[in-house]
């Protein structure tokens, strides 16, 4: 039977050299002790030096100063645990519509791919504030990762009462919106008689609801009762009734029932909001290029102006639309000017005809 090898020379402090009967060499561990519950523990961390005395030494003062990755601590309140929970919590989840979640799924994936073992309490202002900027070529998706960090950290604070402190995402000033939506010219709404039936019907059910074209384009007919219809804000998952307007009444009931849906793919699914558009950009684009600034979403602000043009307060334009109060007010604006200035128009007229 072969003799063991001589133990190494090599002597420090908490360094403790096993025979590996296996492999026949000899293994340095350090060790480590500390006390817990008034007893004395103590476990070893094996250091993998190669039979180098340079890597040993190297391995052997990461331990004496706690930086071996062995002794380290898995980080606490991390941005990764903080999304699974979200993403897994049943009263989080049901209430939020799936092109919400969509539209946060890029965001959330920037987050996990930089700060996902980041224990949240090491994010700071200065460093939520540095990420923002960093994106300020890409406005829109630099303020969408502010506002989804802020949606995580006050989800992580108060639903899950982690105790990370402020949020560090609170009043940090956004970039702000970059391009408006345009809303559509007369003369291209008098237009859609000649669109391609899908397009007509998405355009009537924006202009008659006031919602997104996603919400509208998944509207069910069994949503559409008597002289009242049921509809779900896409952005929130709140649902309300308000009444039909005549023109959308009318226009539905000439309208063939195909299926489940107002705009249907088969009898029993929607069709899809990509092949909706993609029948409006042909349409669109045999308008001529003053009609290549003008997307489906500018309805939903012609809706807006056609109820202030109508006389609706503000209450009202919000109980139809669901949308924000600035944003009516916005709109408001816009229909009060069209209105005035036709009114000066009508005076000049009779001023110069009286002279």
């Amino acid at each position: 039977m072969p003799r063991r090898p001589a133990k190494p020379r090599i002597t420090k402090p908490h360094l403790t050299w096993k025979w590996n009967r296996r492999r026949e060499v000899w293994e340095p561990y350090f060790r480590i002790t500390w006390t817990e519950g008034g007893r004395q523990r103590e476990r070893a961390v094996k250091l993998d030096w190669q039979n180098d005395p340079e890597r040993l030494d190297f391995l052997y003062w990461e331990c004496r100063t706690g930086r071996h990755e062995k002794q380290r601590q898995p980080a606490q309140y991390t941005w990764g645990e903080a999304i699974t929970a979200w993403r897994g919590d049943p009263r989080i989840q049901g209430k939020i519509a799936a092109g919400t979640k969509k539209s946060y799924r890029s965001s959330l994936e920037l987050i996990l791919a930089t700060n996902a073992e980041k224990d949240m309490r090491r994010t700071t202002r200065a460093g939520m504030r540095a990420a923002h900027e960093a994106l300020s070529s890409t406005p829109r998706k630099a303020d969408k990762l502010l506002a989804v960090s802020s949606l995580i950290w006050n989800y992580a604070a108060t639903e899950l009462d982690w105790p990370i402190g402020e949020n560090p995402a609170a009043k940090i000033r956004k970039f702000g919106r970059q391009t408006e939506f345009a809303a559509w010219p007369a003369w291209m709404i008098e237009a859609l008689p000649d669109a391609p039936a899908v397009v007509r019907i998405a355009a009537e059910l924006i202009l008659g609801t006031g919602q997104r074209p996603g919400a509208a384009i998944a509207m069910r007919r069994d949503a559409f009762r008597g002289e009242w219809m049921t509809l779900v804000d896409e952005k929130n998952a709140e649902e309300f009734e308000i009444f039909i307007p005549d023109r959308l009444r009318a226009f539905l009931d000439e309208t063939p029932n195909r299926g489940a849906y107002v705009i249907a793919k088969n009898l029993t699914e929607p069709l899809g909001y990509d092949a909706v558009y993609r029948q409006f950009a042909d349409w669109r684009a045999t308008l001529g290029p003053r009609a290549e600034g003008f997307r489906l979403h500018g309805l939903r602000k012609s809706a807006i102006i056609e109820l202030a043009e109508a006389g609706c307060s503000d209450a009202q334009i919000h109980a139809i639309t669901n949308q924000t109060l600035e944003m009516v007010q916005y709109y408001r604006r816009r229909a009060n000017r069209k209105k005035l200035s036709k009114a000066a128009a009508k005076m000049r007229g009779q001023n110069e005809n009286g002279s």
